[in-house]
Parts: structure tokens; C-alpha cells; sequence
């Protein structure tokens, strides 16, 4: 395999325009790509145009030759699905509803190698009009405007897993539905997430542990962790003032945008105070950049936790909820200047309110 070094591999940090990665491909390898298919140049340039070609160019096929057979997909609410076949089936009832979806990609951090798989975090903003039936019923013709958020583990050209998330509420909003009521008529699983306790604490009475904090200048993946760690299981919300620069600026679900510490403070007060036995397990991380151009760091976490606050969600429900929430952080001198986090609420109101199956509702 040869690999010209003296190419860059693509990096958003510069802002690419999508015609450069169609006039990039097949120009040979940026790194080593072992068995991907001979046009993409590097890891960036296979997930930025194989997601173009499946879901603008409709070339549904090529899911055959970009996930395994075995693909194991996480969805945004903690549930899983297996197999390419799906993935396919899941694809045309997407363009059926949107078709005229587009997807813009906005960042890729991505990791590892082709050894042991490449990892990428793909935030992209999307587009549609709602021209086809759903479940919830005919084309309203309205314009949709959102977020997502796609980790993929990448071996010799095929996704073999994926996490999903995006704003979903915001979609149902734009869709001219009420959530909440759609939230209602939604059955569940016999079996909902209400077993044992929420590991946040460590066993009995002790105190939570609190992470010393790197500088971000020199540990940026570390100083991300220690915060999150910090900040939502600790309760420790000073880490805002702390951490991120009075001009941060963080998009959150339900199109919210967020400004200076105010702001995000009370994001974070609101989810704890709905859920006050939160916990947040950080499951995998990566991060791109340098201390002079500053770094860009992608977290996925698995949320848990159990509705007994009164909020947003309504009133206590005492409804266990798990999801998926992805992150994108800047940071720039030590300090996060913006943040993406990226969670799926329509889901997370359809697991409080939803219809448990043959049960009948809690």
C-alpha cells in the first residue's frame, strides 16, 4: 500500500467544499486504506461521499458494499438492529418520506487505523421536505431543517457498526405534530428499562469521585472527559465557568442555541433536575487538531436515568430512560468555544410516555 504523505488528509478544520472531494477521488491514497474501494483517498473522503452517494445520489445498493452483512446499528434510544438488510429497508422508507433530503456534512473527527479499524464521528446538517406517508400520517409538504450525528467503526470499506442520534424532536416539531401526543401513541416493549440502580455514585454512602482536569492545550481528549465527568456526574456545574469561554456558543436539541455560561448552565440544571439519578458512562472518544489551530473532540455517552423531577418532560412519570448523546467540541486556548450535543428527545418522550406492551401503561 502506498500512501502519499505529502497530502493532508481531509480536515474540516479548513472548510472543504464537496466538489474538492469529487476532485480528489481516485487521485491515490492520502493513508493507508487497506481493501477500500480504489476512489476514496482517505478515511474522511469515504464517509463524507459514500453517505452523499447513498442517500443524495439514491444509490441504496451500495449498502451491500459499505456495511458488513452483520452490521450492528445503535439507535438513538438505546436499542439496537442487525444485519445490512435493514439498513437497507430503514434507507428507502427514509427516502420515501424526504425525497428531497440532503445531508451536509459539517465535521468529521475520526481515529484509528486500518488495522484496527477506522472510527468516525460524522455531524451533519439536513434538509428535507415531507412528500411521503409516515406512521403518523400523510405528507404535511413542510420543510425540515435539523442536526444528526453518525459514529461508524470503518474495516476494508465495510461499516461494521454505527451510533445514531439526531435531533428528532425538532423533525416532529417541523412536521407540524405535537410530540407529546405522538409520544403517547407509541407502544413499547413489554420489558422498558426499569431494572436495578443507576451506577452513578460508587457503592453506599460514598462521594463521587471528581477528575483532576487537564490543561486542553495539551490533553484535549482528557480535559473533555475529566468535565463531562465532573460536571454531569458529580454535579459539579462550576466546570461551565470554568471551562468553557464566556462567548461559548453550543447547539442542543429542539434547534436550541445556547450562549455564554447562562445558557448552558441551565441546559444542565434542567436535565438533572428531570432526572436526578443521571449518569452518563463515556463510551468512546477521538480528537483532531493541534494546540496552535486548536483541537476538535468527539464524545459518545450512553444518558440513563430516572424521571422523578418535574420539567420540560412534564410531571414525574418515574419512567427509566436510556439514550444515546453525541458530542462535538472546539477547544481553543484551554478553553470550549463550541459544542454540538446532539440527543434524540422525541425518543426520549416516547420511553416516558409511550404504551408498555402487553403490560398496559405503568
Amino acid at each position: 500500500m502506498t500512501t502519499d504523505s505529502t497530502l493532508p488528509v481531509f480536515d474540516f478544520a479548513t472548510r472543504p467544499d464537496y466538489a474538492e472531494f469529487v476532485q480528489a477521488a481516485g487521485s491515490g491514497r492520502r493513508h493507508a486504506l487497506s481493501g477500500f474501494d480504489a476512489d476514496y483517498v482517505d478515511i474522511v473522503d469515504y464517509i463524507v461521499r459514500c453517505t452523499h452517494k447513498i442517500w443524495e445520489e439514491k444509490a441504496i445498493g451500495l449498502i451491500y458494499t459499505h456495511y458488513a452483512h452483520n452490521a450492528l446499528v445503535h439507535t438513538a434510544s438505546g436499542g439496537s438492529f442487525y444485519g445490512r438488510e435493514q439498513v437497507v429497508q430503514n434507507t428507502l422508507q427514509n427516502q420515501a418520506i424526504w425525497g428531497d433530503l440532503r445531508a451536509y456534512a459539517d465535521d468529521v473527527i475520526w481515529g484509528g487505523d486500518e488495522e484496527t479499524g477506522y472510527y468516525t464521528s460524522h455531524r451533519h446538517v439536513n434538509t428535507a421536505t415531507h412528500t411521503g406517508y409516515t406512521e403518523y400520517g400523510p405528507p404535511t409538504g413542510r420543510k425540515i431543517f435539523y442536526w444528526g450525528i453518525a459514529d461508524c467503526l470503518i474495516r476494508r470499506n465495510l461499516i461494521v457498526e454505527e451510533w445514531l442520534t439526531h435531533d428528532g424532536v425538532t423533525i416532529i416539531k417541523q412536521m407540524g405534530y405535537d410530540p407529546l401526543a405522538l409520544a403517547k401513541r407509541t407502544v413499547l416493549p413489554a420489558s422498558p428499562h426499569t431494572h436495578g440502580e443507576i451506577d452513578r455514585l460508587p457503592t453506599g454512602q460514598q462521594s463521587p469521585a471528581f477528575a483532576v482536569v487537564p490543561d486542553g492545550r495539551e490533553d484535549p481528549q482528557g480535559f473533555i472527559r475529566a468535565i463531562i465527568q465532573n460536571m454531569w456526574n458529580a454535579r459539579l456545574i462550576n466546570m461551565v465557568r470554568e471551562h468553557y469561554a464566556p462567548t461559548a456558543v453550543a447547539f442542543v436539541p429542539d434547534s436550541r442555541k445556547l450562549y455564554g455560561h447562562g445558557d448552558y448552565e441551565n441546559f444542565v440544571i434542567t436535565l438533572m433536575a428531570c432526572f436526578p439519578d443521571l449518569a452518563v458512562n463515556i463510551d468512546h472518544q477521538c480528537v483532531l487538531g493541534d494546540a496552535e489551530r486548536g483541537y476538535r473532540v468527539a464524545t459518545r455517552c450512553t444518558f440513563q436515568g430516572t424521571h422523578e423531577g418535574y420539567g420540560p418532560y412534564g410531571a414525574p412519570t418515574g419512567r427509566r430512560i436510556s439514550m444515546i448523546v453525541i458530542s462535538h467540541q472546539s477547544v481553543q486556548d484551554g478553553k470550549i468555544t463550541r459544542e454540538w450535543t446532539v440527543f434524540n428527545e422525541f425518543e426520549l418522550l416516547k420511553q416516558l410516555y409511550g404504551q408498555i406492551g402487553a403490560l398496559g401503561a405503568l
